[in-house]
């Protein structure tokens, strides 16, 4: 968990700037289609620690495991076609900001395997 942790207060500190850097190029509603794509990409990354979590304390949780990661995948998809429908986002900040914490999440996980290795 201390890993998610530092993922979120990374992210806070690359993707609120590089908003606020883009504010400044004349596309619309990419400084805000990059936060919510670092959102829903720190929401997924939370409740894939979550499954993760479940499969490792308990027996036969497999089951359940891929019925929630199935749910997940469906309510990150669900809120995308939503957003996307409503013209609220740019499709390209969200694949900035999703890129930002899989990009933080891989960096923190060779960080986490060095350290134990």
């Amino acid at each position: 968990m201390k890993m998610i942790e530092r993922i979120y207060k990374q992210a806070v500190f690359v993707l609120v700037p590089l908003a606020l850097i883009s504010a400044l190029i004349d596309w619309k509603k990419l400084p805000v289609s990059i936060i919510i794509g670092g959102v829903i990409g720190l929401a997924n990354l939370k409740g894939l620690a979550w499954g993760v979590e479940g499969l490792i304390g308990a027996k036969g949780a497999r089951a359940a495991l891929v019925f929630f990661s199935l749910i997940r995948l469906f309510i990150v998809f669900a809120i995308l076609i939503i957003l996307f429908w409503l013209k609220i986002v740019n499709v390209f900040g969200i694949f900035i900001g999703f890129t930002i914490v899989l990009t933080l999440f891989l960096k923190e996980g060779f960080r986490s395997a060095k350290n134990e290795g």
